[in-house]
Order: C-alpha cells, then sequence, then structure tokens
C-alpha cells in the first residue's frame, strides 16, 4: 500500500511554454510567427492548468514586431500577477529586441554560456530602385492625398524630411522599449548606455544586469521546486503541410524573410 500511495503522490507543477520564431502578427511567416493572437490559449493554459508554481519560458527568438512583442509581454505580465504564479524566462540562442522585450516579462531570466542576449534597439531595412528604374526607362506614377502617404517609397530618390520623420517614430517606439526595461529590471541593471542596440553574450550580459543568470530549464526549476517537480510543456502546433515539410511559393518567401532576422545574429 505504502508503494502505491507514494506513485500517487504529486510533486510541484511548472508549465512551460515554448516561444521559438519571429515575433509577427497573425498570418506571417506561414502561421508559424509569435503573436498575441495564436499565443493567448496557450498562456492561458499554462498559467491555469494543473495549479502551476512556476510558468517557464523556453525563449529563442531574434525579435520582429515591437506591437506584438509588448502585447504578449503584457499577457504575460496579467496572467502572472492574476494568477499570483512567477514567471522565469530561460533564453537559448538568442533573445534579442523583441525577443528580449519578452524575456523581461519573466521576474527572472536565465540564459546558456553563449547566449546572444540585448539589441535594445529599433531598426527599419528597405532597399532603393530609383536609379535602377531611370536606366530602363521605366517611369513610376503615384498619386496620393496627403504629402507624406508616399514615405519612403522605394522607387524613388530618397527625402531627408522622410528620413527624419522616420527617425522619429524609431525614437518613440526606442523610448518605450527602454522604459519596460527599466521597470522590468530595475535596479538590477548596470548602466544607462545599455540601450544601444549592441548584444552580449551569456556571462556578460549576467554582469550587465540584463539577465540573471546562467542556468538551464530543466536543472534548474527541479533545484527550485524540487527533483520530483513535472515539466508540462505548452507550445504552437505546426501545421500539417509544415510537419511533413511541404510549402507554397509563398511560405518560401516567408522563410527567406525569417532567416534574414535569425542571420543578423549569425544563426
Amino acid at each position: 500500500m505504502i508503494p502505491i500511495l507514494k506513485k500517487l503522490k504529486r510533486g510541484s507543477v511548472v508549465n512551460v511554454v515554448r516561444l521559438s520564431g519571429v515575433i509577427a502578427e497573425s498570418g506571417r511567416f506561414g502561421g508559424g510567427a509569435l503573436n498575441d493572437a495564436t499565443l493567448a490559449p496557450i498562456l492561458e493554459r499554462a498559467f491555469r492548468k494543473g495549479k502551476p508554481k512556476a510558468v517557464a519560458i523556453a525563449l529563442n527568438s531574434p525579435g520582429g514586431s515591437p506591437v506584438q512583442s509588448s502585447l504578449i509581454g503584457a499577457r504575460i505580465r496579467r496572467l502572472s500577477e492574476e494568477m499570483d504564479v512567477p514567471v522565469y524566462a530561460f533564453c537559448e540562442d538568442v533573445a534579442a529586441s523583441g525577443g528580449y522585450w519578452l524575456a523581461c516579462a519573466a521576474d527572472e531570466i536565465y540564459v546558456d554560456d553563449s547566449s546572444i542576449i540585448g539589441s535594445i534597439g529599433v531598426i527599419s531595412a528597405s532597399f532603393g530602385f530609383h536609379e535602377l528604374m531611370q536606366k530602363q526607362g521605366v517611369e513610376r506614377r503615384v498619386h496620393t492625398a496627403g504629402q507624406d502617404k508616399s514615405m519612403l517609397d522605394p522607387f524613388r530618390q530618397e527625402r531627408p524630411a522622410d528620413v527624419k520623420r522616420l527617425k522619429a517614430l524609431q525614437k518613440k517606439i526606442h523610448d518605450n522599449f527602454i522604459a519596460h526595461v527599466q521597470t522590468r529590471r530595475g535596479d538590477r541593471l548596470t548602466s544607462d548606455k545599455l540601450f544601444t542596440g549592441e548584444v552580449w553574450i551569456g556571462k556578460d550580459a549576467v554582469d550587465n544586469g540584463l539577465v540573471d543568470g546562467i542556468a538551464h530549464l530543466g536543472p534548474k526549476m527541479k533545484q527550485m521546486f524540487g527533483e520530483d517537480a513535472r515539466l508540462n510543456v505548452f507550445g504552437q502546433r505546426k501545421s500539417l503541410f509544415k510537419r511533413f515539410g511541404f510549402g507554397s511559393s509563398v511560405n518560401v518567401l516567408s522563410d527567406i524573410e525569417e532567416r534574414t532576422f535569425w542571420s543578423q545574429f549569425g544563426l
């Protein structure tokens, strides 16, 4: 009878949410992007199912949409406070830009020795084709109501006024990012010069107060909640076509775009 009772004795529950990919609105990157709409039901289950002692986030993201990053991070905080469940983030290859925004939604952040962390900045990239069009004898015809409606049109020469306006918009988003990091990390940050878009590796991120330590998810959660702690994993499901490697030409283009996010960190 005693062995049976031991088997029935349940350890602490830690629900694990895997967040891996580029952060973008629903429908981008073949439906595999991280966004608030698709993650909402997953996060709800993770915070409510099994009366967890904690929620651990396995995070691997090069960033993406500032708005989706904010929405996901805010949802994590709301659920954590509503359910009185602490959140721990475990960064894998990279938690940069919007990925680091998500990490800051956790109460504590842990990384691998080689994790890439930071990139607290805003970037906008495009191409200019106006000279190529001139050489090919192609005339661009655009008619707008509102002088700034076609701001930064890649098919015409770049205007200084457009660049000035873009940088003003970027600064506002950057200020929001900085405020979020300062609010979440507080006195743990060692400097106010961590917001230049630079990245740090492993222990350097710890030394700068961007993260709390070097640790891996499984061992750390068992150390904190007992060797008998049960780790239940939640995550996004891939479509049937994705699982078998099928895709359309649209998905191919999305894959190329997604690779540009990862490649800036050498991944």
